[in-house]
C-alpha cells in the first residue's frame, strides 16, 4: 500500500513515500527555506538497494508552490518513483493543532477540514500550511484517502495539573483554553527510540525538539507528562520567529500604551520575534554565520536560546524526579553540536556531562554524546515524524478496509 506523508513546517516541507507495511521509504525529500531567499529541494529515490539524490535550487514563495514541485518530482520520468498519481492509496498529513476535538489519527472530510481551519488562530504558522497541503493534495491525488495525524495527540496523557492554566474554570470548561502541546509526533517517535536504546520501557526522558519551531517534553513510561508549548505553539522555548515564554503584561502594555492592535501583537510574537527579533535571522545557520563575523546580537540570541532550554531541563528533572536520558532531535538538535554543548554546559550537579570529542558510532541511528562520568545519558536521535505518520495512516486505512469487509 503506497502511503505518501506530507509534513509541512513553518518554512519547510518534508515528504516520504512508503510502500507499507515496509518501513523503509521508496522516496523522500525536503523542501527547505520556503518563503526565504534561496529555497532548495533535496529529493532522494531508493531502488534496489541504491540511493539517487537530486538537488534543485529554486525560489518558492509559499507551500502551494513547494507541494506542486514535489508532485512534479514524484511522477518525473527520470527523478520520480510513480507512473501515475493513482498509485497513492492514502496521504498522511501532519496537522499541528487538533484542539480538544481530535485525540487520534482521523480520516479527513469537510467537517474535519472546517475544524482544522477554525484552529488557525491557535497555530498560525502551521495549521494554514497543513490545511493548504490537504486541499492541494485532494486536487492532485483525487483517488487517495486523506488522513490527519495531529501533533497534539501525544500530549493528551498530561494531567490537569500540567495542562490547566490558573484562570477561571469556565474558560476551560466552555472554551477549551488549556495547554495542548505540539511536536507530539516527533516527541513520541524519539522517546520510543530512546527507551528501546536504553532497554528501559519506563524510562524517564526529556526530549528536546529544536528546529524552526522548538519544544521540550518530559516523558515517563512512554507518556508525555509535561510540555513547553501551550494553547498554541507560541510558548516555551525561543524559536525561529516565535518569542516563546514572555510576561503576559507585555501584550497589554503594547496595546494600551503603544497603540498596537491585537492582530499586530499576534503577528509580532509569532512571525517577528524569536531569533529573528533578537538578531535579524530566523535560521540558525544564518545566526551562526553572523556569530563567526562577531555580531553581538547574534551571540546574545544564541546564548538566550540555549539558556531557555537549560531552564526547562532543570524544571522537568524536578517534575520527573530524576532522569535517565536527555534527547536532542530535529534540525538544530541533530546538527548543531555547539548548541548541544551550550545547553549542557555547567550542569554537572544534575548529572549531565557531554564530550563532543568522543567519536562514537551510531547504533540504529542513535548517537550517544554523554561523557563516561555522566550519570545521565545524552543522546542525539534523528526524528522521523514521517515514518510515524505513515504508520498511523496505514493502520487507520487498514482498519477501515477491514470494517468494510465485515460489513
Amino acid at each position: 500500500m503506497k502511503i505518501l506523508v506530507l509534513n509541512a513546517g513553518s518554512s519547510s516541507l518534508k515528504y516520504q513515500l512508503f510502500n507499507m507495511p515496509d518501513q523503509d521509504p521508496i522516496c523522500a525529500g525536503l523542501v527547505d527555506r520556503i518563503g526565504i531567499d534561496q529555497s532548495s529541494i533535496t529529493h532522494h529515490v531508493y531502488s534496489n538497494g541504491t540511493k539517487k539524490t537530486y538537488r534543485v535550487a529554486t525560489s518558492l514563495s509559499d507551500h502551494e508552490a513547494a507541494l506542486q514541485t514535489v508532485t512534479d518530482l514524484l511522477v518525473d520520468t527520470e527523478k520520480g518513483i510513480l507512473s501515475t498519481m493513482d498509485e497513492v492509496v492514502a496521504i498522511g498529513h501532519r496537522v499541528v493543532h487538533g484542539g480538544e476535538t481530535f485525540s487520534s489519527t482521523t480520516l479527513i472530510n469537510e467537517a474535519v477540514k472546517d475544524e482544522i481551519k477554525a484552529l488557525f488562530s491557535l497555530a498560525p504558522l502551521h495549521n494554514p500550511p497543513n490545511y493548504l497541503g490537504i486541499t492541494v493534495a485532494e486536487r492532485m491525488f483525487p483517488k487517495a484517502k486523506q488522513v490527519a495525524v495531529f501533533d497534539t495527540a501525544f500530549h493528551q496523557s498530561m494531567l490537569p495539573r500540567a495542562f490547566r492554566y490558573a484562570i477561571p474554570n469556565d474558560l476551560y470548561k466552555e472554551k477549551g483554553i488549556r495547554a495542548y502541546g505540539f511536536h507530539g509526533t516527533s516527541h513520541q517517535y524519539v522517546s520510543r527510540q530512546a527507551a528501546l536504546y536504553l532497554k528501559k520501557p519506563d524510562a524517564k526522558l526529556i526530549t528536546v525538539h529544536l528546529g524552526n519551531g522548538c519544544s521540550i517534553t518530559a516523558v515517563h513510561n512512554g507518556r508525555s507528562i509535561d510540555h513547553s508549548m501551550g494553547l498554541g505553539p507560541l510558548g516555551g522555548l525561543v524559536m525561529g520567529t516565535r518569542s516563546g515564554d514572555i510576561d503576559p503584561s507585555i501584550i497589554f502594555h503594547l496595546i494600551q500604551e503603544h497603540g498596537f492592535s491585537s492582530k499586530e501583537v499576534n503577528e509580532l510574537l509569532n512571525k517577528k520575534s524569536g531569533l529573528l527579533g533578537l538578531c535579524g535571522f530566523s535560521d540558525m545557520r544564518d545566526v551562526k554565520k553572523a556569530i563567526q563575523e562577531g555580531d553581538p546580537e547574534a551571540i546574545l540570541a544564541y546564548e538566550l536560546y540555549a539558556y531557555r532550554i537549560k531552564k526547562y531541563i532543570g524544571a522537568y528533572i524536578a517534575a520527573l524526579n530524576g532522569l535517565d536520558a536527555l534527547v536532542f532531535t530535529a534540525g538544530v538538535g541533530e546538527n548543531d553540536p555547539d548548541m548541544r554543548k551550550a545547553v549542557c554546559a555547567d550542569m554537572e550537579f544534575l548529572g549531565i556531562q557531554i564530550d563532543d570529542q568522543i567519536k562514537q558510532s551510531r547504533q540504529a541511528g542513535i548517537l550517544e554524546i554523554s561523557s563516561v562520568s555522566s550519570r545521565i545519558k545524552v543522546l542525539v536521535i534523528p526524528t522521523n515524524e514521517e515514518l510515524e505518520i505513515g504508520q498511523q495512516t496505514y493502520l487507520l486505512i487498514k482498519e477501515l478496509v477491514q470494517r468494510q469487509v465485515k460489513l
